[in-house]
């Protein structure tokens, strides 16, 4: 994939990503399905592979997993959270 390709298809994740009320309590998830946004970053965080996630979310495309990351990255420029440093 060439870095064109590649940013157009993190520049997407909004056609990958829904946000409804009356969907996984308004949490962030992959279109057509009920998996969070959250378990493919914490599942990736965790060391699984991308091809891990697919075999054990077999509705999941390889677009949704780069979509999630794409959505990650756009929250932590949006909203961080305060980590206390130590005294």
């Amino acid at each position: 994939m060439n870095t064109k390709q590649g940013l157009s298809q993190v520049e997407n994740w909004k056609e990958r990503i829904s946000i409804d009320p009356n969907v996984c309590h308004g949490k962030p998830c992959i279109k057509g399905t009920r998996i969070w946004v959250s378990l493919i970053v914490d599942n990736l965080a965790a060391g699984f592979s991308e091809e891990e996630i697919l075999k054990a979310y077999p509705s999941l495309r390889p677009e949704d997993i780069r979509a999630a990351l794409a959505y990650a990255a756009e929250m932590t420029r949006e909203r961080y959270v305060d980590i206390p440093s130590k005294l």
